[in-house]
């Protein structure tokens, strides 16, 4: 099957960085699946906008058409960028939508599949924020007994991705 895109886009969130251990460990997923991985770093930025701003600009210069994979501000991020880099899709970890004071930035059609995974503890975004996105565009949804990190549920995260890198093709 022909591949219909070349790079895998991620965006960490607020308290974290560009090479922590859940991008670390679907950079392996997604480079031994023979695609280039590309991770922004978005350190000392808090303002969602400026980081939509860096992302469109490296999603730019990456082989393209692109998968964007992000992780709480990242994966509000990815998905508010999706449409204007034409990503083919977004594999989100407890986004940060309708947040408290930017309910009204929540990105609303990205223009791709999409897949959510979140935790059902998550004390940082509500999980219901994720069903309710995911039900408002029909997103896949996958909720899992862990906290807003996920950490405990990295092997499961990279078999997810591993398979929606899959269905993407």
């Amino acid at each position: 099957m022909a591949r219909q895109f070349e790079t895998v886009v991620f965006s960490h969130g607020k308290e974290s960085g560009p090479a922590g251990d859940k991008i670390t460990a679907m950079a392996a997923v997604v480079r031994e699946a023979g695609y280039a991985a590309v991770s922004v770093d978005y350190r000392g930025m808090d303002d969602p906008r400026l980081r939509v701003e860096r992302l469109v600009e490296e999603g730019r210069k990456s082989l393209g058409p692109l998968v964007l994979v992000g992780s709480s501000l990242g994966g509000h991020v990815s998905a508010a960028a999706a449409r204007t880099l034409g990503a083919r899709g977004l594999f989100l970890l407890a986004p940060a939508f309708y947040m408290p004071g930017f309910e009204a930035h929540t990105p609303r059609e990205p223009g791709c599949p999409a897949t959510i995974v979140h935790g059902w503890r998550d004390d940082v975004v509500p999980v219901a924020n994720s069903i309710r996105w995911a039900g408002e565009r029909f997103a896949t949804l996958h909720v899992l007994d862990s906290d807003h990190r996920l950490r405990d549920r990295i092997v499961e995260i990279c078999t997810l991705l591993r398979a929606f890198l899959e269905a993407l093709g």
